[in-house]
């Protein structure tokens, strides 16, 4: 290392590619500081191949303040069109932004999109979701995704997709006919994420040579019919399983999808899921319910099934000990994680037993998300103390209890106090019956 003095600058001595990695741990706006310390550092930040705009912390600032909202979509934009001024890096691994925008920024957007196509983006994210989100809204007022980019390789203005590897749009309108575009002209594309859409009624993801791994649909709310043929899909979410087809999708193993109780859904979701689902490994199920008593259809084994996620909304002391028997359908379950909502709130000191015996031998973690206390919510509990004997860790959240569906607020003051009534529950209602070799996590 060179010396000068008492100053040692042992970093600017590294190697280019060490340093480049150092800068694409930092944050944007850190990042971009290190120009500061010398001609090289502004010729590495120039040359990054990553570009995250994500600013949270301005989205919880401005959350429900619209005047405040556009001063800050201004230093967003202005931000953003600085950074892509300077930037050299080609090609582009990454263009990720994050902040609520919408049409009236169409120009700026449309040309960062210009930007990242000319430099062949591999990763592109738009997330133009507000931090408290307007449920079941997308309106005229979101960024329309242009049809200039959606031309066929043939035509000579046409954009050359064939480096994109994952592409995730939120709150930005999109028709059936670009996402099917993308799908046919991007030969590389594993990955496809649309949220918090309207204006798609019917989607095909069929082709025997499409390279898709991943599909998400989620709040897309006019959908009403999905037909998915893909070869190498491992990963699908889909908003609900009535008009959702499947066929050819050997290697499919994961599985997220929205069920209602007591109607056509869950009665629909074996049927649905029959082409795949003795392979499954991971299963997602959103269910709503309207009834007093859980009642879910027989289930075959699942024997490849390890991870289990089970959302949930209860009303009042509600049982639920109607959710196990897709505990019992999984004999090789090695996590179970419960995400529950209850409806009018209510504690009772009634005590219950557990008279159901099934051995559950290979379930390790059981998670359960917005434990609130009730005696149904001990019930559960000890159910599965009682019937995993190769438990290892228990972990009670009641946070998710006032978490939104659509957006993560900020708890209110009497939310953070019901918490922590809620653990205090936990923690008296559950810790007496934990044996000592199984870790009690409370959070």
């Amino acid at each position: 290392m060179r010396s000068n003095g008492d100053n040692n600058d042992r970093i600017s001595e590294l190697p280019d590619d060490i340093l480049m990695a150092i800068i694409h741990l930092l944050p944007m706006k850190e990042a971009s500081r290190t120009t500061v310390l010398s001609s090289r550092w502004i010729y590495l930040w120039k040359n990054i191949s990553s570009l995250d705009f994500d600013s949270e912390s301005a989205l919880v600032k401005i959350a429900g303040d619209r005047k405040l909202s556009n001063e800050e979509s201004l230093k967003f934009v202005k931000w953003v069109n600085c950074v892509l001024q300077s930037h050299k890096a080609s090609p582009l691994k990454e263009f990720r932004v994050r902040f609520d925008l919408g049409q009236s920024f169409k120009n700026a957007i449309t040309k960062w999109l210009e930007f990242v196509f000319a430099r062949n983006v591999e990763r592109l994210e738009l997330d133009f979701s507000p931090r408290i989100y307007r449920v079941g809204i997308v309106d005229d007022t979101c960024y329309v995704f242009p049809n200039k980019f959606l031309k066929p390789p043939s035509q000579s203005s046409s954009v050359n997709f064939k480096s994109l590897k994952q592409l995730s749009l939120k709150s930005v309108i999109v028709t059936r006919k670009a996402i099917e575009f993308f799908l046919h002209n991007c030969p590389l594309l594993e990955k496809l994420v649309v949220r918090y859409v309207s204006q798609i009624s019917n989607l095909e993801v069929c082709g025997s040579s499409l390279a898709l791994k991943h599909l998400e649909l989620k709040h897309c709310y006019d959908l009403k019919s999905v037909k998915v043929s893909a070869p190498n899909l491992t990963s699908l979410c889909i908003p609900k399983v009535e008009g959702l087809f499947l066929e050819n999708v050997p290697a499919l193993a994961k599985v997220s999808v929205n069920c209602i109780i007591d109607r056509h859904s869950v009665k629909n979701l074996l049927p649905t899921l029959s082409c795949c689902i003795l392979q499954l490994e991971i299963l997602i199920l959103n269910l709503d319910n309207d009834i007093k008593k859980i009642f879910l259809p027989t289930f075959p084994q699942l024997p490849k099934l390890k991870k289990l996620v089970i959302k949930f909304r209860a009303k009042g002391e509600q049982s639920l000990m109607g959710l196990t028997p897709l505990i019992r359908a999984s004999p090789n379950l090695q996590e179970f994680v419960l995400k529950l909502r209850v409806l009018d709130h209510l504690r009772s000191n009634e005590e219950v037993k557990n008279s159901i015996k099934f051995p559950h031998e290979h379930l390790k973690v059981f998670q359960f998300c917005g434990y609130y206390g009730r005696s149904s919510d001990v019930e559960l509990v000890g159910y599965i103390l009682d019937n995993c004997v190769a438990l290892e860790k228990l972990i009670i959240d009641p946070r998710y209890q006032h978490y939104p569906f659509f957006f993560c607020g900020t708890p209110s003051d009497a939310e953070l106090v019901e918490e922590q009534t809620s653990r205090d529950y936990a923690k008296q209602q559950l810790e007496a019956q934990i044996p000592q070799h199984i870790e009690f996590v409370i959070l």
